[in-house]
């Protein structure tokens, strides 16, 4: 793989790219915006640090879909966020609008790309993309969990005093309040958090994790991108260099869980071609009830999609 490109250079785009070239991956980031002279000079500030911190990929910024042509992998963080006044209906009408005109787009320039979606409402754009490219499942998924999961971790590692890197955390449902964190499956240097923690505080961490993006808008009136940016860059990483890692992304059930043909937040191996394989876990009773309400809110959104006209 050799070109990646990030549609939206906002700062969640802009970040993505500005993280990708520090990982020296592929030979070009191209970060594509409808405001090109803004993706230009992000870009353009990008590339004038790699002689500063050594690194080789050559970044590149427009508003023109034919610099995306031959595209491995594309990020896709477009869209508007919720402003005053919008409801959630408004919001998912405008942002579908952009995730299909902006699928469609790279679809007429790169024949067979991997597609990770980071515009909100996270699940149904994409499904939407989905929809819209007529890519193989397996070839288009969304960054959630990546976050929210990094985000619990980060919290426990405050709580414990202890270095986020020995926490391993699974994270699963839609991308918001009815998120499913999983107790049962976080450990710290292989040791469950339950034993390192009493279940008052840990069940804090858990809300304030379902609530971490809207703490970030009171904290500066806008959503967070430092995080966000590094969690696709993550996900591109792990794809480009074949890892397999296990990293929960809001991919297409068929039938896992007992959940068909819905985007939702599961664990997942990604290689080079998206995801090799959803891992299906053993959750008990109260776990799976917690999922499949997430599902039930996720499906309501979708139904609101599938009504659009768009």
């Amino acid at each position: 793989m050799s070109k990646v490109t990030v549609i939206g250079a906002g700062n969640v785009g802009a970040t993505c790219a500005n993280v990708l070239a520090h990982k020296d991956l592929v030979k070009e980031v191209v970060l594509l915006d409808i405001m090109g002279d803004l993706a230009r000079g992000k870009a353009l500030d990008s590339w004038q640090q790699a002689p500063i911190d050594y690194y080789s990929t050559h970044l590149i910024g427009t508003d023109d879909y034919k610099n995306t042509e031959g595209s491995d992998i594309v990020v896709i963080t477009a869209g508007v966020p919720r402003k005053p006044g919008m409801s959630r209906d408004d919001l998912i009408s405008t942002n579908a609008k952009i995730v299909n005109i902006v699928t469609k787009s790279i679809m007429a320039h790169s024949d067979n790309p991997i597609i990770i979606i980071v515009s909100n409402p996270l699940d149904v754009m994409t499904y939407a993309a989905y929809k819209t490219a007529g890519l193989d499942s397996s070839r288009v998924f969304g960054m959630a969990g990546i976050l929210d999961t990094a985000r619990y971790r980060a919290f426990l590692a405050e709580e414990l005093k202890v270095s986020p890197k020995d926490i391993q955390a699974v994270l699963m449902g839609g991308h918001g309040d009815t998120m499913v964190p999983l107790p049962r499956y976080t450990t710290v240097s292989g040791i469950p958090v339950t034993e390192m923690i009493d279940s008052a505080k840990l069940e804090a961490i858990v809300e304030r994790t379902k609530m971490g993006g809207g703490e970030l808008v009171k904290l500066m009136g806008t959503s967070a991108w430092y995080a966000p940016g590094a969690a696709a860059a993550q996900m591109v990483e792990t794809i480009v260099r074949d890892e397999n890692r296990i990293f929960p992304c809001c991919a297409r059930l068929d039938g896992q869980y007992g959940i068909k043909g819905m985007f939702l937040g599961v664990p997942v191996k990604l290689g080079q071609n998206g995801i090799e394989e959803i891992i299906e876990l053993k959750l008990n009773a109260d776990e799976m009830k917690l999922l499949k309400d997430s599902a039930s809110a996720v499906q309501s959104v979708m139904e609101v999609y599938d009504t659009m006209t768009l």
